[in-house]
């Protein structure tokens, strides 16, 4: 149900589709989810790819041991979970994707650990990063408004400044993209906002929350849809694609 509510995950799942495409004939792929929290990504990935081996890293101890607990007694075998601060991880030339879903708006040392996704990543790996934008990602809407969420450390990325950070890091070939345009806005309104506001006026709210989603969520759905397959000027999200370029024998 959150997987077709969250508007961030019809983005994600869209872009590990192509890569999924992309290496639809390659088998014993190395995938590093970074800040892997539920584990939802490193889920949908097992599953999707059986030959791949998934390593899940976070700093929350009970998220590691939830997953690696759930992930054995759900039968994935190819998923596991380990205790890392990805300011200090690092695994030369090791994975061929990298996914870092809502995680660096929570880390001060942005640039190290992009250093760090650089080095880890093979020849021709790939980045996917998705995190607020300056535009109203954090829930901040002027200048000197801060970010509703406590543990974010930045109100949002701006295109150009994402794009020369990971450039900092290492990466030549980068590409971003707002997400949460209209379309997506107007869902979260309906899907996320408005429910959490009304559930802060009464718990009563819970009896009618069925029957709520049950007139909102198909209209949700939809918006969710168009907001995947439209482009847009601005938003609150950035979903950003870094590629670590293959080096060029000649100049090696």
């Amino acid at each position: 149900m959150l997987d077709l509510l969250l508007l961030r995950a019809w983005h994600v799942h869209a872009e590990l589709g192509r890569f999924l495409s992309e290496h639809k004939k390659e088998n014993n792929l190395v995938v590093l989810d970074a800040g892997s929290g539920f584990g939802q990504y490193s889920w949908y990935l097992a599953k999707k790819r059986p030959l791949w081996k998934v390593s899940g890293i976070e700093i929350k101890p009970e998220q590691v041991e939830d997953c690696n607990q759930f992930f054995e007694r759900a039968g994935v075998a190819n998923a596991s979970f380990e205790l890392a601060d990805l300011t200090k991880f690092r695994k030369p030339s090791h994975f061929h994707l990298i996914l870092s879903i809502d995680v660096m708006e929570h880390i001060q040392e942005d640039v190290t650990v992009f250093e760090n996704f650089y080095a880890s990543l093979k020849p021709g790996g790939r980045l996917l990063i998705s995190t607020p934008s300056d535009q109203g990602g954090s829930g901040v809407d002027h200048a000197h408004d801060h970010s509703f969420i406590e543990e974010h450390v930045r109100d949002g990325y701006g295109k150009k400044e994402i794009e020369e950070k990971l450039n900092k890091g290492g990466f030549e070939k980068v590409d971003v993209k707002y997400t949460y345009g209209t379309p997506g806005k107007i869902s979260w309104l309906f899907s996320m906002k408005y429910p959490i506001q009304m559930l802060g006026v009464s718990k009563w709210f819970f009896l009618l929350l069925p029957f709520y989603y049950l007139v909102v969520f198909p209209f949700c759905l939809l918006l969710n849809y168009a907001d995947v397959k439209m482009p847009h000027k601005t938003g609150t999200g950035l979903l950003v694609s870094a590629t670590k370029i293959k080096k060029n024998p000649k100049n090696s």
